[in-house]
């Protein structure tokens, strides 16, 4: 993965988030076909907006960190809706989905943005 952090107040999650997007997507010329993610880790306040390499970039190149996001267990649920108003459901399906099971707080949560108007958002769980 290549990312762009930035800092994330966890009440105001959204603001860093397009942030990091505008710069990641001015970075790459085209979108089309590619796979992104948002993590955000909420015990060190970071948000990453972070696309899946593929073959021929070069993450030094563009400017870009790279990183991976770790496996294991996670809780996931699907939104839906036309952006940007979809966005606006991303807090709180994860305060509901923290309810179900305790969330590893050594994971990250994830956006999982399989198209414009579909999002997964997983939590970690032990």
């Amino acid at each position: 993965m290549m990312f762009v952090a930035a800092e994330a107040d966890p009440r105001m999650v959204a603001g860093a988030a397009q942030r990091a997007f505008r710069e990641l997507e001015s970075q790459l010329g085209s979108l089309r076909g590619r796979h992104f993610f948002g993590v955000f880790n909420p015990a060190s306040s970071e948000y990453l907006a972070c696309v899946q390499t593929r073959d021929g970039d070069d993450a030094d190149a563009l400017g870009l960190e790279q990183t991976v996001i770790r496996g294991g267990a996670y809780l996931r649920t699907t939104i839906t809706g036309q952006p940007p108003a979809v966005y606006a459901q991303i807090g709180p399906a994860f305060e509901e989905l923290e309810t179900q099971e305790p969330p590893d707080p050594t994971r990250p949560l994830i956006e999982f943005y399989r198209r414009h108007d579909e999002i997964d958002l997983l939590v970690p769980v032990v």
